[in-house]
């Protein structure tokens, strides 16, 4: 039966969370590129009896394996790309988004013969309404995977564990499976199977296996409907195919993980933690890259599933494949940190929050200033930058950065505290802070759909990054200021 488990205090899952950071993680599989078309339904077609939509919008993510190793960036993990891309546009795209989060892609493969695959999503009123696939499923040829597996070998050595994504589209292979997992006994690395349809023969021998509750009952021959049946299954499955720990996601009715043991199988059921469903995609990636993540940083599986359980329910309550962070899985537990806090961001998870808010279809906002000592005028801006998107991101100097711009004796006030200021404001969705004398590198990664900057400046021109959002088709937009109200006056006031 199952064994009874003590769910992790508070702290650590914190210290668990904490230990996943700087990991270094390979992750092999099917690689994709998500594409979300955006529009309104404005009557039925002339020409047949569907909707006609009018597309205002297109943004692209990663998806399949890609996703996994986005997830892992989002987690503090390092991820190590590997697996195939075709030679179009397409691939490009999928690059630079895994050059946007950070992403190894040393690990890619060009094989012109297929195409990057493509999944294209038609969203109205944040419901897809359609999805067209561009891909190819058949196995890779010869040399394309002696190549993947030359790529693992080399990324190996530095690695702390290797997830194998499969997601049907042909990089998998037996022999590429087969090696992986020997090559990772080989070097004492994690291995893990986010497993795809069966036959699971090439899987035999990993680490971890995981699967959902479909997948599972193809290979178990009955329905996974049950507790008792999630037992017999994974039960089953470790045996069969000589694995450490078997876990299966079952929807609704949590997970089930069975861990190897001398005399029988241990095996633990979690409940699943309800949120408001509003779109499943992803959910899987999310788990599976928590798992991996927690197992590379030492974790017990148990305890590893269980906190990969509670970010599952996070990501379904949000649009697309979305990624978790380690302060949304705190605060689903219960920690408690400051709203105002909790929007202080790193680069990357700001890179991130704009990407999922442009899935979403809305319009990015960015601005950035010093705000030494918030006032009236700084209340003010912010207010209005937001009025000309959906949501508002703003980069804040850090103290080196203001001292070089503005001079020793400034800032007044630290760079925690003007983040956390700026924060609390109702307007704003996020603060970055940036090292740079110029936020030219976070509009970069950010990609802004609207810049916004103080009327002060006269033209657009004058403005630090116009030309590089323009170029992309983003927009500057120069905000009047609050007459007689600057940090210059109120210092100068308070120095009377």
């Amino acid at each position: 039966m199952f064994q009874t488990f003590k769910e992790p205090t508070l702290e650590q899952v914190r210290s668990l969370l904490g230990a996943i950071v700087g990991r270094q993680i390979v992750v092999v599989g099917d690689l994709m590129l998500d594409a979300y078309l955006f529009g309104t339904i404005e009557k039925i077609s002339p020409e047949a009896p569907v909707p006609l939509v009018g597309i205002e919008d297109e943004r692209f993510m990663l998806g399949g394996a890609a996703n996994v190793a986005k997830c892992l960036a989002a987690l503090g993990a390092k991820a190590t790309l590997i697996g195939v891309v075709g030679g179009d546009n397409h691939a490009e795209l999928l690059r630079a988004e895994a050059a946007n989060l950070g992403l190894d892609q040393s690990g890619l493969v060009i094989d012109p013969t297929r195409p990057t695959t493509l999944k294209s999503r038609v969203v109205s009123q944040q419901r897809q309404m359609l999805r067209f696939d561009r891909e190819q499923r058949h196995p890779v040829g010869p040399e394309i995977e002696k190549q993947l597996i030359q790529c693992i070998q080399e990324s190996l050595p530095n690695a702390e564990a290797i997830i194998l994504c499969d997601f049907g589209k042909g990089v998998l292979t037996p022999a590429v499976c087969r090696s992986a997992i020997e090559q990772a006994k080989a070097t004492n690395t994690l291995s893990m199977v986010d497993a795809g349809d069966p036959p699971w023969a090439c899987y035999r021998g990993a680490s971890i296996l995981k699967s959902n509750r479909s997948r599972t009952a193809q290979v178990f021959g009955q329905s996974i409907d049950s507790d008792n049946r999630g037992h017999q299954a994974a039960c089953s499955m470790l045996g069969q195919f000589e694995l450490e720990h078997v876990l299966i996601t079952r929807g609704p009715e949590g997970i089930t993980l069975a861990t190897a043991c001398a005399e029988q199988p241990q095996v633990i059921h979690l409940p699943s933690h309800p949120r408001g469903v509003f779109d499943p995609t992803g959910a899987g990636d999310i788990v599976a890259a928590v798992l991996v993540a927690s197992g590379a940083a030492g974790s017990d599986l148990s305890t590893a599933a269980y906190v990969a359980n509670v970010a599952g329910s996070i990501e379904v309550s949000k649009f697309a494949a979305s990624v978790v962070s380690e302060s949304e899985i705190l605060d689903v537990l219960g920690a408690g940190t400051l709203r105002c806090q909790r929007k202080i961001l790193t680069r990357q998870k700001a890179v991130e929050l704009a990407e999922e808010f442009r899935v979403q279809g809305k319009k990015v906002v960015f601005t950035n200033g010093c705000f030494d000592i918030l006032h009236v005028g700084h209340v003010h801006y912010l207010e209005r930058s937001r009025q000309k998107g959906d949501a508002l991101i703003v980069g804040i100097n850090t103290d080196a950065s203001v001292t070089r711009v503005k001079g020793p004796g400034r800032p007044i006030q630290n760079e925690v505290d003007r983040a956390q200021l700026v924060a609390a404001q109702a307007c704003v969705d996020a603060v970055v802070l940036f090292d740079d004398e110029t936020p030219v590198e976070l509009i970069k990664a950010v990609r802004p759909d609207v810049l916004t900057k103080g009327s002060d400046y006269q033209h657009k021109e004058q403005v630090v990054g116009w030309k590089l959002v323009e170029a992309y088709g983003g927009q500057i937009e120069l905000i009047k200021g609050v007459e007689g109200r600057s940090t210059t006056k109120v210092l100068e006031k308070v120095n009377l």
